[in-house]
């Protein structure tokens, strides 16, 4: 880390993407340039001494929630879904270690030869070790989303904050901004807030967990080049949910 690399108050934080922030304009699937301009974000956050997890969705490949709704048994569906997850992880783990970044992938669902499996104490001591935690397969249950997986694993390991990192918004507004041209940006709004108005932030099983332990979702846009650093050094356009 070098003199002109700023300075920030967290010390730990977990990033929550979505599995379509992968695609690009692909309409599905993986699109690489897209993981790795991705994973230079982190990449550039990752230097400035920040400890990072990652939880990623699977939606570019598969939706247990549209699984289900098109005739699938739910559960079934939902483990496709996490299965999901675990290809697009280890398509970011490969993007980050070709960047030099030492990652582990660490799944909910035992599959040894591909990664870990989850064991919060292990998880912990490579945070402490500075390698990049990208926790997968969810919680390792149905009926629970990735943003759930994400305020469980970030209140497991203490971070700071979750980071949910979006596509083509740039924090939280009062209605959707590409259907509204009047539609507000909220600079900090509270978790009761967000779920009496049916913000669409985070599940709100997700939203309730993240309240009852004030750990705060900082949601800001994918899209900027620069923008996760720039929140964690104090800059840039984002929404603050917090108590």
């Amino acid at each position: 880390m070098n003199d002109a690399t700023p300075k920030t108050t967290y010390r730990r934080v977990l990033l929550k993407i979505s599995g379509e922030a992968l695609m690009g304009d692909q309409g599905f699937g993986l699109h690489p340039p897209t993981v790795e301009r991705i994973a230079r974000e982190v990449q550039t956050v990752h230097e400035m001494g920040v400890e990072i997890c990652m939880v990623i969705g699977g939606g570019n490949i598969f939706r247990g929630l549209q699984g289900s709704a098109q005739g699938m048994e739910r559960t079934t569906a939902d483990y496709m879904g996490m299965l999901a997850t675990v290809m697009n992880a280890l398509a970011m783990q490969g993007a980050l270690e070709s960047l030099g970044i030492h990652t582990r992938v660490i799944s909910a669902i035992t599959m040894n030869e591909v990664a870990e499996p989850y064991i919060r104490r292990r998880a912990v001591r490579h945070l402490e070790k500075k390698r990049v935690c990208i926790f997968a397969a969810g919680t390792g249950n149905p009926y629970f989303t990735t943003d759930t997986a994400s305020a469980l694993r970030a209140n497991e390991m203490s971070c700071e904050a979750i980071f949910m990192g979006k596509n083509g918004v740039d924090g939280v507004y009062d209605k959707d901004p590409a259907l509204h041209a009047d539609a507000t940006r909220y600079d900090e709004i509270n978790f009761d807030d967000v779920l009496a108005k049916r913000l669409k932030v985070m599940d709100a099983s997700a939203i309730a967990l993240a309240r009852d332990n004030n750990l705060p979702i900082i949601v800001f846009s994918l899209d900027e080049p620069g923008g996760f650093r720039g929140i964690l050094a104090g800059e840039g356009t984002y929404t603050i949910v917090k108590d």
